[in-house]
């Protein structure tokens, strides 16, 4: 039994609403799978974009793998993001129409091994909406420092 993979972008919280969310299948080689695996994989600069049709992943970071030969994968390239023609078609509409952007928040491998990467419709944070979100945080850590001291 392999151990569990999760990679987080911890900031999509914070800089977006989130509203929608997907799972969508990622296009990847062989030595990308295997560095996945290993955990050595990051979505945090990365974003969604449609092109002819097709949802792809930018700035995803993948680092090469270890015992890789010659044919070893690029670091950084556009993958294709495997999901239904309704899924893209209502993306494609909802980012068009109303300036909403898709972004990858959890990177994962499932348990028949295939990497998963959840994707969101999100609209973006203004500077006051973070100011609020960092604001409940606070409040939530010292309510809970409160209960735990009493």
């Amino acid at each position: 039994m392999q151990k569990e993979v999760t990679i987080k972008n911890k900031r999509a919280r914070f800089e977006f609403e989130l509203l929608d969310s997907y799972d969508a299948g990622i296009q990847l080689f062989g030595t990308e799978i295997k560095s996945i695996r290993m955990g050595k994989a990051s979505i945090t600069e990365s974003f969604c974009q449609i092109k002819d049709g097709e949802v792809y992943i930018v700035n995803m970071f993948i680092d090469e793998y270890d015992w890789g030969t010659h044919f070893n994968h690029k670091t950084r390239r556009d993958r294709k993001l495997l999901l239904n023609k309704t899924e893209i078609k209502k993306l494609e509409r909802k980012t068009k129409e109303t300036g909403l952007t898709i972004v990858p928040t959890t990177l994962y491998v499932n348990n028949r091994g295939l990497a998963k990467l959840r994707i969101y419709l999100a609209r973006g944070k203004k500077l006051y909406d973070k100011r609020e979100t960092i604001k409940g945080k606070d409040l939530k850590r010292d309510l809970d420092r409160m209960i735990k001291n009493s």
